[in-house]
């Protein structure tokens, strides 16, 4: 790592942050970011260096991300500010809370490639998170060279998912990534590096950084790769902001993104306001002004089958415990009434 000494404003430090020391710690207690972490310690790095921080158990109940900002004092007590942006996912497992993937970031570069891993589905996930997260979404087009009409991409991405940055970048060509990716990687910006593996996330990160991590080949048949990357961890760009790289993730599952749905799929919710009815289904309801936009050909049948579906996925990764155990509940007496009136028509029919 590192051991540059680096200033509390390099270090992504801002006025948002300051607010929240308590007087008697102010000069005393140490500012923290953290830069990579561990399940029974975190790295992070001050103004006069790195430091290592044990985790305790209320550490470990606040859920701690990268790019946090603790405050140490000289007791060794801990203490995890607000923060000022997270980009959250459900879980992994059949539990019901959001687990955060980074913190204090202030855009997020969603990175595919011009081949087949391209999926609009996929990037809207990326940009609910974004959203919900209130951070600055960037697609990253990658590996231009995969494709004899690299600017198709461009066109569908910009099409697909109205009002987005979309950008094209040789991720081998470190000038290049500097000139088009530069005035977001700016001294006191945190950038936060989403997408599926083998899109080029790793060379991507050693152009922004400077650093040399090894890549893995990707499958031809299907454009997928293996992990390169395997823990959540923030490094410094040349241009002087910080990065932080996460591991793909094939199986993003949204968690409490109804705003960040709202904010990808905007065009939609506008028409749903001009629905006949309130609780329109959008199907084959009178006066439903999202059925009207298909047939006059304004929007696409597939966009509207997606933003259901999140939607769908939303509510239930979102419920309490509690309530999915009532859903399951519900369903299975639904389903056991349904046999008993089988099984009696069947008696019925035998008599």
């Amino acid at each position: 790592m590192n051991s540059e000494v680096l200033s509390l404003t390099q270090l992504g430090w801002s006025n948002f942050f300051q607010s929240q020391l308590e007087l008697d710690e102010i000069g005393v207690a140490t500012p923290a970011r953290i830069r990579e972490a561990h399940r029974n310690l975190v790295e992070t790095l001050t103004e006069t260096g790195p430091l290592d921080v044990s985790m305790s158990p209320e550490l470990f109940e606040a859920r701690v991300a990268v790019g946090d900002w603790l405050i140490v004092a000289p007791d060794g007590h801990v203490r995890v500010l607000e923060r000022k942006s997270q980009i959250n996912r459900k879980a992994a497992g059949h539990v019901h809370y959001a687990q955060a993937i980074a913190a204090n970031v202030d855009t997020v570069f969603i990175v595919t490639s011009c081949n087949s891993d391209f999926n609009l589905a996929r990037l809207e996930r990326y940009l609910v998170l974004a959203h919900q997260a209130q951070v600055a979404p960037v697609i990253v087009l990658t590996k231009p060279d995969l494709s004899d009409t690299p600017e198709t991409y461009r066109q569908q991405a910009q099409k697909g998912l109205p009002g987005v940055i979309v950008e094209i970048v040789t991720a081998t060509d470190q000038a290049e990534v500097t000139r088009v990716l530069g005035p977001w990687c700016k001294t006191g910006q945190t950038v936060a590096l989403l997408g599926s593996s083998g899109v080029g996330k790793t060379t991507l990160t050693n152009a922004l950084t400077g650093r040399q991590d090894v890549t893995q080949d990707i499958r031809e048949a299907d454009a997928k790769g293996r992990h390169t990357t395997t823990t959540r961890s923030m490094h410094r760009m040349i241009a002087g902001g910080w990065l932080i790289d996460t591991p793909g993730m094939r199986e993003l599952q949204l968690y409490d993104m109804s705003e960040g749905i709202v904010a990808v799929f905007d065009d939609l919710a506008q028409l749903a306001l001009r629905c006949k009815f309130h609780d329109c289904a959008h199907e084959s309801e009178p006066g439903c002004a999202i059925q009207v936009a298909i047939a006059a050909g304004d929007l696409d049948t597939d966009r509207l089958e997606r933003w259901r579906k999140l939607q769908r996925e939303d509510v239930v990764n979102s419920e309490s415990i509690a309530e999915a155990r009532a859903r399951t509940r519900k369903r299975q007496k639904t389903y056991n009434q349904g046999k008993a009136r089988s099984k009696h028509k069947r008696q019925h029919y035998d008599d």
